[in-house]
This record gives C-alpha cells, structure tokens and sequence, in this order.
C-alpha cells in the first residue's frame, strides 16, 4: 500500500501500488477537503536528485561496498526506507536539498535534526567490522534500548540493534 498526501491539507490517501503500472496517471479526490489532485506512478525525481547528490559527496567509495544497512521503520512520518552503510561516517539525519550529510532519511519528522547521530564501520585489530553510533549533539537525542547516548559517547552496536532518532526508529541490519 502506497500512500499520497494531499497538497492542500496534508492528509494522506492510501491506495495499493500493485494495481497500476509505472507512468500510469491517477486523479484522487481528498475526503477531507474535496481538493482534486494527480499523480503519476513511477520512481520519485526526489529520490532520484537525493541519489545523484549522495553520490556526489560520496565520490571516494564506490557503490557496492557492502557493510550492512539501516532499517527505517514506517512511521507516520515517513515510509520503510533501507539506507545502505559505507566504511567510515555515516552521518544520519533528515533529507533536505544541500545538506551535506550522507545517509538522509527522507521523512517529515521535526524532532530529527538535519544532522542527528553517526554510525560509523570501522575494522578491529582481527578485521572484523565494528558498528558506532554517536550522537551529533542533536536537539532530542539518539536512544538505544530506551536509554540516551550521552555527548561525547560512542556506543557499540551490531546485528539487530534498535536505535531511536525523534519519533524515528532504526535497526542496524549486517546482510
């Protein structure tokens, strides 16, 4: 299930994806405020602006480096997103055009910063990876197991760990 917001008063239309085909036009009619409105299926040219920029800054690793992902959980703020991980900072916040940071969460939740927390993928003296999560002095915190990250504290986290941004949820996903 998909879900559109109305661009008149911000509510959301929920209709199931599978039905259409990419390209596809569609007209919905808000039953909120009765504003008539189009669509058109296919890939998002915000997403597509947000790639090009994250590649951009990210020009020294290539894609393909596999080290794992986060896992944003749908929300009322913003849908699933999986948001691959690269070796060294991985600075987490909201998306928004020319903020330099590169892993943003496209979402709409006000209490995540534009730059939140970092994760970064280092290797131990044995070569293994090494998952960090710092806060980046963010206005409400980042949480694990329901308990704060403290300014200047790095906490180490693997496969399955549930971390909290503002109302954001996240898991840390070692493919």
């Amino acid at each position: 299930m998909k879900r559109v917001r109305c661009p008149k008063c911000d509510s959301f239309i929920t209709f199931d994806e599978t039905k259409y085909q990419p390209g596809q036009s569609l007209v919905f009619q808000c039953p909120d405020c009765g504003k008539q409105f189009g669509i058109r299926m296919g890939v998002s040219k915000l997403r597509d602006t947000q790639k090009e920029e994250t590649r951009t800054l990210n020009d020294e690793e290539p894609d393909g480096g596999e080290y794992g992902s986060l896992v944003v959980i749908e929300n009322v703020f913003h849908y699933k997103q999986v948001l691959p991980l690269r070796m060294g900072d991985n600075v987490i916040g909201r998306y928004q055009k020319g903020n330099p940071i590169n892993t943003p969460i496209e979402t709409v939740d006000p209490s995540v910063d534009l730059t939140h927390c970092i994760v970064n993928v280092s290797r131990d003296k044995r070569g293994q990876l090494r998952y960090t999560l710092r806060d980046a002095n963010s206005n409400t915190g980042t949480f694990v197991d329901n308990t704060e990250i403290t300014p200047r504290e790095k906490r180490v986290i693997d496969d399955g760990t549930l971390f909290t941004i503002g109302a954001t949820s996240i898991i840390l996903k070692l493919h």
